[in-house]
């Protein structure tokens, strides 16, 4: 593979030098040019959406729009997908968005769809994007006008699931001459219900259990973008963006039973709180008239989760096996991340790019976590389960790239990027560990347009997957006492290796050939087995046998830890069309995914526990040796109603097929979504309903060669019926604040 990337890249330089030195040779006619409306179209090493062109655009939020987009998806209504497989990164105006995971889909359900100018949908992204893994980049550019003046939008929406979940946003925007001034702000309340079904167990033994989970959740958020043009070659900016969630009364009730026989009830009580605050100061200075500029910005971003919760568990039976039990656990997590970068980007004569940078990234996360267990009659610390973890973390990156389109037909890219690492963790007076690591990550693109209608490219990318900070806190999130996920600060960075081939044919039909390999994979492995310890009374005192010793008890455990297993392979086959037909009347977005995924690996040991002296842990090892091939379609269909352009019927389906992975297999899920819009002036009412048949749930399978197996069901209640009413006010064509790129975006999609 080095090789290979080696050879491409000698010959795209000397292609390069060959072209540049043809090029001082000849003089090129200026030839007439007939403009064509392409709503969707391949230029270079993205796709672009043309959304300002479509008729799709009207009347609905960002999220919205983005599931309607060609290539991107979203199966479960909180995240985006990129070709049905890859993570996706969300820029906004070549700035990647400055908010937790939450707090991004809130944001994009909040901003009207009008707003939007284009979408850039990249597939692998080049050594400046700042990603992980296989994560793609969709790059979301807002409308730009120069007027002065001032506009807003109001929006207020409510959802009915099973319960009724209200929100509102606003938005104001001002620009008068050099200065530029965006905000917005948005409230809502969501509140979630879960069905569960959960079983484990062998031939002999068999544990289930079944419940709800009810989530109540309060969000507040909002952004301030303040941009002011020093002269016509600078620009000092500054940005700020806020999220609280508030979670209080959350309760998961869940009956379990042994064998078949009714056992005990658990109920879990939590209260959380989120707090996320960010800020950026940006400055930019052109310095030539090619468009060559540098930039530079320093970062802060807070992060704080505060999470306490009682976890009581209520016999059916009362006997020495089954008898009441209770902890309370306390599971904070603060982020401090301080971060600089200069990117420098140099235009030539010859029509090439040269694109340049480095950065460097501080953080530091706190992560103390308590946990009570009740020992009548009152609670006493569990020291096992008591830690704190005090993880820091320093990166400098350094990339540079060239981009060149040699001729009318062909055009390149070719970069690296380098990362240094170095990282400590520490779980305070029992462990820690020290890790430093560089990776060279290379990138290629070759793009041929082999004629007007036909255009083929080809990428390579290389890149990391550092664990998400929250990974790394050793706490445990229950269902039941001994059902329970379980994070892991010994986690390894995974190294992905990624390969596309793309062919478009008259910017409407696109096929994707693309390979994935991950080295040190990780993921959530269930992990069975016993715990054999000494039983205790309801006072926490030993219990003795009749010659004296402890009398032991044994019980069995069901522990999703995220950890390394081995590796994974993906061969995946897109096939797509993004159409109008009919003078527009109706537009069509289809896609088909087929994926062939091969894991293999083995997880034996807990890395995270150590039984105390007396007690015995056995772990069965999880055998990872699974070869699937899956296939996922979705269907978009916008039908403008009236000739006046203000009545729209939009129906959309989505199927995913069962596919495995290393947990199991998926079963069978599916979405019919139906919406109805009417555009009167500067108001736009939207009624919708998502998936209309309660298709839309999880439900896993696993089987383990020894017998062993993990089951489990999530019904989320996916039905929802949904109407909302937008308000555009005051002037339309103002310019937007000027788009910048923060410091901190490497870290901000691992909290």
């Amino acid at each position: 593979m080095k090789t290979q990337i080696l050879i491409a890249a000698i010959f795209f330089s000397g292609f390069v030098f060959a072209q540049e030195k043809s090029d001082t040779l000849k003089t090129k006619n200026i030839e007439a040019v007939t403009l064509k409306k392409q709503v969707f179209k391949k230029q270079n090493d993205r796709f672009i959406y043309d959304v300002a062109s479509s008729p799709v655009a009207k009347g609905t939020n960002t999220f919205n729009l983005l599931k309607q987009t060609p290539m991107i998806s979203s199966i479960d209504g909180k995240t985006l997908k990129i070709l049905g497989k890859s993570e996706a990164v969300i820029y906004i105006n070549n700035k990647k968005s400055n908010m937790d995971a939450d707090a991004l889909i809130e944001m994009l359900k909040n901003t009207p769809s009008e707003d939007i100018q284009k979408i850039e949908v990249i597939t692998v992204p080049g050594s400046e994007f700042q990603v992980e893994s296989s994560e793609g980049v969709i790059n979301i550019f807002m409308k730009k006008n120069r007027n002065n003046g001032y506009n807003g939008t109001l929006k207020v929406q409510n959802e009915q699931a099973y319960y009724n979940n209200p929100s509102t946003s606003a938005s104001f925007n001002f620009r008068r001459d050099k200065l530029a001034v965006n905000t917005n702000m948005s409230v809502g309340s969501w509140t979630e219900r879960e069905k569960y079904r959960l079983s484990n167990g062998n031939s002999t033994y068999m544990n289930e259990s079944y419940g709800f989970n009810d989530d109540p959740n309060k969000n507040v958020g909002g952004s301030i973008n303040m941009d002011y043009e020093i002269n016509k070659k600078q620009n000092v900016g500054f940005t700020y963006n806020m999220r609280y969630n508030k979670s209080f009364n959350s309760v998961l009730d869940i009956t379990n039973t042994q064998n078949g026989i009714l056992k005990n009830r658990t109920v879990n009580n939590e209260n959380a709180q989120t707090r996320n605050h960010s800020f950026n100061v940006n400055y930019e200075v052109k310095t030539d008239s090619l468009g060559s500029k540098l930039t530079s910005n320093v970062s802060y971003l807070w992060f704080n989760r505060d999470k306490y919760s009682i976890n009581e568990t209520f016999p059916f039976y009362a006997d020495k096996d089954n008898s009441y039990g209770a902890f309370k656990q306390w599971v904070p997590q603060i982020i401090n991340n301080y971060a600089a970068n200069v990117d420098y980007l140099q235009k030539t004569i010859k029509g090439g790019s040269w694109l340049m940078g480095i950065s460097y990234n501080n953080t530091n996360t706190d992560n103390d976590t308590r946990q009570d267990v009740y020992q009548s009659p009152d609670f006493v610390n569990d020291p096992n389960q008591t830690n704190h973890f005090i993880y820091k973390e320093n990166i400098l990156g350094a990339y540079v790239t060239y981009e060149r389109k040699l001729n009318e037909k062909i055009s390149g890219k070719i970069g690296t990027r380098y990362e240094m690492t170095r990282s400590t963790g520490e779980i305070l007076g029992k462990t820690g560990f020290t890790r430093n690591y560089n990776n060279l990550l290379p990138y290629l693109n070759l793009n041929y347009a082999i004629s007007e209608d036909h255009n083929l490219s080809y990428t390579f990318s290389s890149r990391v997957r550092r664990p998400r900070f929250w990974e790394l806190n050793p706490s445990r999130t229950y269902f039941t006492p001994d059902n329970y996920t379980q994070n892991n600060p010994f986690i390894l960075a995974s190294k992905f290796y990624n390969q596309e081939i793309n062919y478009m044919f008259k910017n409407a039909f696109y096929a994707n050939l693309s390979f994935n390999y991950a080295g040190d994979a990780s993921g959530q492995i269930p992990l069975q087995g016993t715990l054999t310890r000494p039983e205790k009374d309801s006072n926490g005192t030993v219990i003795l046998d009749s010659d004296g010793n402890p009398k032991m008890t044994t019980a069995k455990f069901l522990r999703y830890i995220r950890t390394n297993y081995g590796n994974n392979k993906q061969l995946g086959l897109t096939l797509g069309m993004n159409k109008a037909w009919f003078k527009e009347i109706w537009t069509t977005n289809y896609s088909a995914n087929l994926v062939y995924a091969v894991y293999a690996g083995k997880v034996s040991e807990d890395p995270t526990s150590t039984p105390n002296p007396g007690q015995a842990e056995i772990i069965s090892p999880y055998i990872i040796n699974i070869k699937n091939l899956s296939f996922s379609a979705q269907f978009n269909n916008s039908i403008r109603l009236s000739s006046k352009k203000d009545w729209f019927l939009g129906i959309n389906y989505f199927f995913a097929g069962k596919s495995k992975a290393e947990i199991g297999e998926v079963g069978v899920r599916q979405s019919l979504d139906i919406n109805v819009k009417k555009i009167m002036g500067n108001w736009t009412f939207l009624a919708e309903v998502y998936d209309a048949f309660n298709q839309n749930f999880y439900k896993l399978r696993g089987t383990q060669p020894d017998g062993s197996y993990n089951n489990m069901t999530s019904f989320e209640y996916p039905r929802i019926f949904s109407v909302g009413a937008t308000y555009n006010f005051g002037n339309q064509k103002l310019k937007k604040t000027r788009e910048m790129k923060s410091a901190n975006d490497a870290v901000k999609s691992r909290t």
